[in-house]
């Protein structure tokens, strides 16, 4: 049944995609297998967006959780790819819930190079993440070698010298 209508769902093949539809708000549900194919090949998308174009876009229903139509679970709510403004309700466990206007903008944001600009994005931030990472453990290492240094240096009294110190700092 349709996590937002509660209608039964309508099976629809568009190529080689399978989903399933409901006709009273325009949703689509797919499997993860399905859902990659969609992400991954040409093809399936034009064919997606071709019949997907053809239909009306009914009202947008209210946000909110929806459960899965396999398992009866609250899906999660995920913006794809973190920055595609498409929020989709998943389960992990079986597959993606698409309301009416979200598979056509998935599509035009995955055809507009969408998935490629994230993921270069999310590579400058990992890169920026271990610059800080590495400043922070250079910080921490002149820290603690300037604490070592004054109890070195308080333990000089007790026969430690300058020399001993000044090896120190080369081995």
């Amino acid at each position: 049944d349709c996590p937002r209508c509660k209608v039964q769902l309508n099976s629809l093949q568009i190529g080689d995609v399978k989903l399933s539809e409901c006709l009273e708000c325009g949703g689509f549900w797919c499997d993860a297998p399905t859902f990659e194919g969609i992400c991954a090949t040409k093809e399936q998308q034009a064919n997606v967006l071709n019949f997907v174009a053809a239909k009306p876009f009914p009202a947008q229903k209210p946000v909110q959780y929806v459960p899965c139509p396999d398992c009866k679970d609250l899906m999660n709510r995920s913006n794809f790819a973190r920055s595609s403004g498409v929020i989709l309700d998943i389960c992990k466990q079986h597959g993606v819930w698409f309301d009416s206007n979200e598979l056509p903008n998935l599509v035009k944001f995955i055809q507009k190079g969408g998935i490629e600009l994230a993921r270069r994005n999310e590579k400058i931030q990992l890169e920026e993440l271990k610059r800080e990472v590495s400043e922070l453990r250079r910080r921490q290492m002149r820290e603690s070698s300037r604490s070592e240094g004054r109890n070195i240096i308080r333990d000089a009294s007790d026969g430690f010298t300058v020399g001993d110190f000044i090896a120190t700092l080369f081995d």
